[in-house]
């Protein structure tokens, strides 16, 4: 009896959400609406999608605080482009394909960025 193989690939990502907001709402308003909406919802650190649905479901808004400063965001961004980038080259290394000369100047510049990134955590926190 021959075994079949299953060449599909799993796909990666992520997870699909129970409940996904899919169904869009259009509103029309004035310049001058849109940016008093605007700059109520910056004020209460929402987006405009999500202020207008709180206000819209509950009619009253919980302002939020951010709890992490700028530039730990920053740093947060700057380590997740870096680890893709590193998830890219861990996946073509295991593939068995060899690295050219750009790849492999790219992954030292990777390095550098992570050891500076150690070094500037290691400042902010002092």
């Amino acid at each position: 009896m021959e075994e079949i193989k299953d060449n599909t690939k799993k796909k990666g990502g992520r997870r699909p959400k129970a409940v996904k907001r899919d169904q869009q709402l259009g509103v029309k308003c004035t310049l001058i609406e849109r940016r008093a909406i605007d700059a109520r919802a910056r004020s209460c650190g929402l987006t405009i999608s999500e202020f207008l649905r709180e206000m819209g479901l509950t009619g009253k808004i919980d302002s939020r605080v951010k709890v992490l400063p700028k530039e730990v965001l920053q740093i947060t961004g700057t380590l997740n482009h870096l680890a893709a980038n590193m998830n890219q080259v861990a996946k073509k290394r295991n593939q068995f394909d060899e690295l050219n000369a750009l790849e492999r100047a790219t992954l030292q510049q990777q390095v550098a960025s992570i050891k500076q990134l150690a070094v500037d955590i290691k400042t902010y926190l002092k």
